[in-house]
């Protein structure tokens, strides 16, 4: 089944405890977790714990002990511009988080903020003058896989997993059951930590700006719009009551922190706005993944055709999946975003581009965060290992819904010029289109 994303959560855990949201769940659910998740994952046919991954940091690794490749390391920041290179992660991704939810929170505070880096795979952390390296790395087939890169300098050194230490936290109702990723916001002490009988929420595409970033830094403009970020609580009898307009529009962090100890000064709103939508997609396409694949295993195991609740466990998280590519429940921008670092034009330049000079990566910023509101993610090795038959599912209702077949009032904030163009851009760009698109495309073209 796919699990609902709770946006708004009440706890009086401090955040100190709220590095793992682990220790808010009740007992039987943190058995639960240990040993499967919400989404039976440990065992057949998933085999998470045991199946060789082919993810970015795990073909690093391949490449440091063939010797094919060297991690430079430097005194003031370790490893990390190296690995960021080696990766092809982009400094102007940098994003800092103040709040204590990492497992080295005794390190992060509003003086001293973690620093996450990424790209379309690969998810980088560093606490300063902390002891590793974080890193979430998504492979095809089984989605997030956690690794720690020891900051020390070494002669050989490598990426460790560490599943038993990040499933306790990435494995919750805001990842939808499975390992994955999340972004929190939370009421956010002077030290760090979560405020007492405060709200948390889950970031997405769906929040509004109203909700998000509490615990982080955004630097850039955005005009009337008011977020949680760069403030922390003042009043500890009513917390919830932040000063959100002494956080909007920061475009210098040097009066928070010390910027030189950084590979940037910034925390862009725009690489924050993708990193919103980028988590909780990353999650859908590994849910999809999954219960296609349990499916399909307990339809072979009964030696029968799938059932219909078997094809509904599949199709329910699949629905979900494309409603999500398609921006269905974004919330809008109410004025124009510009970010202050090169993030937004180093990720449009990525492209691809169709012949018009169009691609899913150019920006809109004014009313949404895309121009042409369709997940760049589709490029993605996960989507095109969706398991059939989930992904034949997922092609053939995003094709009725940009021929304009689905009409339902759920697409109704696509026009018919944003079908249009993404429909034509993915003829143009994406390989492997079934053949219902192909078929689409040559009667359109004869």
């Amino acid at each position: 089944m796919a699990w609902p994303i709770p946006t708004r959560l009440r706890t009086g855990i401090p955040a100190a405890s709220l590095v793992c949201a682990w220790l808010a769940l009740p007992a039987l659910a943190q058995i639960a977790v240990r040993n499967q998740g919400y989404v039976p994952f440990s065992e057949e046919p998933i085999n998470y714990r045991t199946q060789e991954v082919d993810d970015p940091v795990a073909k690093l690794q391949k490449l440091l002990d063939r010797g094919g490749v060297k991690l430079t390391y430097e005194p003031a920041h370790g490893y990390l511009k190296s690995v960021l290179e080696k990766l092809e992660v982009p400094v102007s991704s940098q994003t800092l988080v103040f709040s204590k939810t990492s497992f080295q929170y005794k390190k992060i505070s509003p003086q001293a903020p973690r620093a996450l880096y990424f790209n379309d795979d690969v998810y980088v952390g560093q606490v300063h003058d902390g002891k590793v390296l974080e890193f979430v790395s998504f492979d095809a087939m089984q989605g997030a896989v956690f690794y720690i890169l020891d900051e020390h300098q070494s002669d050989h050194p490598v990426f460790q997993r560490a599943e038993l230490d990040c499933t306790q936290c990435h494995i919750a109702a805001g990842t939808r059951g499975i390992p994955g990723v999340l972004l929190r916001s939370i009421f956010t002490m002077p030290s760090g930590t979560q405020a007492i009988q405060t709200s948390a929420y889950i970031t997405g595409q769906q929040s509004p700006l109203s909700e998000r970033w509490g615990g982080w830094y955004v630097t850039g403009t955005h005009g009337g719009q008011t977020h949680m970020g760069n403030v922390v609580v003042q009043d500890k009898e009513d917390p919830e009551r932040l000063d959100r307009a002494a956080g909007a529009n920061i475009t210098d962090l040097s009066t928070h922190i010390n910027t030189a100890a950084y590979l940037t000064g910034s925390s862009d709103i725009v690489a924050h706005l993708v990193l919103g939508h980028q988590t909780q997609m990353h999650n859908l396409i590994t849910l999809t993944n999954y219960q296609t694949r349990l499916a399909l295993y307990n339809a072979r195991q009964s030696a029968e055709a799938l059932s219909s609740d078997q094809r509904r466990q599949f199709e329910k998280p699949a629905e979900e999946l494309l409603r999500y590519l398609l921006f269905v429940n974004e919330a809008p921008l109410e004025n124009p975003v510009n970010g202050d670092s090169a993030f937004a034009s180093e990720f449009a330049a990525r492209g691809p581009r169709d012949p018009e000079g169009r691609s899913l990566r150019d920006f809109d910023l004014n009313t949404r965060i895309f121009k042409y509101p369709c997940s760049y993610l589709i490029y993605s090795a996960a989507f095109d290992a969706l398991p059939e038959p989930a992904k034949r599912y997922v092609y053939h209702r995003l094709l009725e819904v940009l021929t304009g077949r689905e009409q339902s009032p759920d697409f109704a904030k696509l026009t018919g010029e944003d079908r249009q163009a993404i429909l034509e851009i993915l003829l143009a760009t994406k390989p492997g289109l079934p053949d219902e698109w192909k078929k689409y495309r040559k009667g359109t073209t004869s």
